[in-house]
């Protein structure tokens, strides 16, 4: 019989290499919590019976661990160069099946004659255990694969010995639990192996570009310098023109605690549609940007159409109504899978494009199911476009009928962007038209499997209970001090708002706040990471704080990661903002909620999910 070849599982030796450096590189950093959490055990689980095992146990923890640390640092100085990529994975398997055996036996020497609650505590810490090694080890998936198989082996079997229905209960859910963690690893490994295979290509095509010569030399500095710019412009944009609509919908919040009349109130509620549209388009087109330049993926997810044409309808008929057209959409059942925010962008600039072009007649938007997909259809009976102009009306700031570009009628982007977000959706962007009759653009989408549809939590509402601290506020944007004051000061707060590092300084020595919120990008290329570590070196290092910053760019949001303060994205919904002061100020689930928030995007849709998840 021929034996299976594991290493068909693996990548080529380059890539696996790669990911070895990336999962050696996280050994270190589980040395100093072992260390700490293996001899606290002891004291807390220690008794006359389990004394001698307990601290046998320890000894080849920490004994265990000391060797691992050893063995990765070894390797990563001289192993990777020298050894053959393949051997390093089974002996990293090997060393961490014993590292995981050792752990298990936790449960072993303690299970038998411990407390309700000494149990709980040995799960628990069996389970972040596993937890824990799954981020670090996921890289090599075989070297995780071993470590959570031989945990569960020797956690379950002994669970199982137990004779205790709740123990067989137990190792049940320890069962799921693993299977979670291994799928969830594969998935990080997915990732990790995409990633580095990516920085291959990339040095591959940097390597070409250098062997064609002087002109492929002068190309490459050019695309250099667009992809700068762009940059740059995108940095810039980001900031500017996220600052007024986080500073609008601040003042939103704080008008909707006011007494209204039912008429305010509504007026209230159509300023706030509003703000959230503007919000998401900038969002999405920001977005739209960072993904044709490869930053960003198109996040899928089965969702249904009637919603967000509802949406539509809501938004745009009232531009149609002003023209004497009519507007029209056909209610639909489908489910697709694909980004909701991306297909709606599509389909609001097709819905602009045909009012905008329609002078009598009207606009229908309808689907239809065809050949296993859903086709989204804008059918208008306006000017229409000539066949020799049909591909043309896809290129930036083409625009037909405008000759003398009046900015009434657009920039010439609706059709551009439809057709690079459906680039992006990997979908088909469709068009014909006959002039003087219309035209109709439709787009493909996948329909959702049966049974996939999940309902989408709601945003947590911002709870009754008023904050009782004094919170320092740093920005350089009038607009948006003024509306975090109000804002916080009608949640109980004491607010002080400062625009700069010195000012905030002097603010501190007065009255001492109890947490600090500022903007990341401050005056004179400082930073808010600057300004909260000035006040921790004045108040003290424990004084919660909150980042907020308007900037996409890449390398802004990783240098406002690298402070380890929690990170929010402007425009910052009112409901975000209150939950993350309800973290920072308690302590409660920090890592976990934030590391949650810097995964999303920036904007409502990713505040929504961070919001409830916090």
């Amino acid at each position: 019989m021929r034996r299976m070849n594991w290493r068909r599982w693996l990548p080529d030796e380059r890539t696996l290499t790669e990911q070895l450096r990336l999962q050696l590189g996280h050994v270190g950093s589980s040395v100093v919590p072992t260390l700490l959490v293996a001899p606290l055990l002891v004291w807390t689980l220690v008794n006359a019976r389990n004394a001698p095992w307990l601290t046998a146990w320890c000894a080849a923890i920490v004994l265990i661990k000391l060797i691992y640390a050893w063995d990765a640092e070894r390797t990563l100085r001289t192993g990777l160069a020298t050894t053959h990529p393949h051997r390093v994975v089974l002996r990293q398997m090997a060393l961490n099946a014993i590292d995981a055996v050792a752990w298990g036996a936790l449960a072993w020497v303690t299970l038998d004659d411990s407390t309700v609650a000494g149990s709980i505590l040995v799960v628990a810490v069996l389970a972040g255990v596993a937890g824990s090694s799954m981020s670090s080890l996921a890289p090599v998936l075989p070297v995780f694969i071993a470590f959570a198989l031989f945990e569960f082996a020797t956690v379950g079997s002994k669970l199982w010995l137990l004779g205790n229905p709740a123990y067989h209960a137990l190792g049940i859910a320890g069962a799921l639990y693993i299977t979670t963690l291994m799928g969830q690893a594969r998935n990080s490994s997915r990732a990790a192996r995409a990633a580095i295979d990516l920085r291959f290509e990339n040095l591959a095509l940097i390597e070409q570009l250098h062997a064609s010569g002087a002109e492929a030399q002068g190309a490459r500095l050019e695309a250099e310098q667009a992809s700068l710019a762009k940059s740059r412009f995108l940095a810039a944009a980001s900031h500017d023109l996220r600052q007024p609509i986080h500073a609008q919908g601040l003042f939103l919040e704080v008008l909707a605690r006011t007494r209204l009349t039912t008429t305010q109130y509504d007026a209230l509620a159509n300023a706030r549609a509003t703000w959230q549209a503007s919000a998401e388009m900038l969002d999405t087109l920001l977005d739209f940007s960072r993904i044709e330049a490869g930053v960003v993926e198109p996040r899928l997810q089965p969702f249904p159409l009637q919603p967000l044409l509802n949406k539509i309808e809501n938004e745009l008929a009232p531009q149609a109504d002003a023209k004497g057209i009519v507007y029209r959409s056909i209610d639909t059942e489908v489910v697709v899978q694909s980004d909701p925010a991306l297909v709606a962008l599509v389909l609001r600039n097709l819905v602009s494009n045909a009012i905008r072009y329609t002078r009598r007649g009207g606009v229908l938007v309808a689907c239809r199911r065809r050949a296993g997909q859903a086709v989204l259809e804008v059918w208008d009976t306006g000017i229409g476009i000539d066949p020799s102009q049909q591909q043309a009306v896809f290129r930036e700031f083409h625009q037909l009928g405008n000759a003398e570009r009046d900015r009434r009628k657009g920039l010439g982007l609706g059709l551009a962007i439809a057709q690079g977000l459906a680039c992006a959706l990997q979908q088909e962007l469709t068009l014909s038209s006959r002039p003087g009759r219309g035209s109709v653009f439709r787009l493909s989408l996948p329909l959702a499997p049966l049974g996939t549809l999940a309902r989408r939590p709601a945003l947590t509402p911002i709870e009754a209970q008023a904050f009782d601290v004094r919170v320092l506020v740093i920005d350089d944007d009038e607009s948006v001090r003024t509306g975090m004051q109000q804002l916080l000061t009608a949640w109980g707060c004491e607010c002080d708002v400062a625009d700069s590092i010195e000012e905030a300084l002097v603010l501190a020595r007065l009255r001492a706040p109890g947490v600090v919120i500022s903007d990341y990008r401050l005056r004179d290329q400082r930073t808010g990471a600057e300004a909260i570590a000035a006040l921790r070196a004045e108040c003290g290092q424990t004084l919660p704080a909150l980042l907020i910053t308007g900037d996409t760019a890449p390398q802004r949001l990783r240098e406002a990661r690298a402070t380890g303060v929690p990170l929010l994205h402007k425009p910052v919904l009112p409901a975000q903002l209150h939950h993350g002061l309800q973290c920072v100020l308690h302590r409660v689930a920090l890592d976990s909620n934030f590391a949650l928030l810097e995964n999303l995007p920036p904007g409502p849709v990713g505040q929504t999910r961070v919001a409830t998840a916090l």
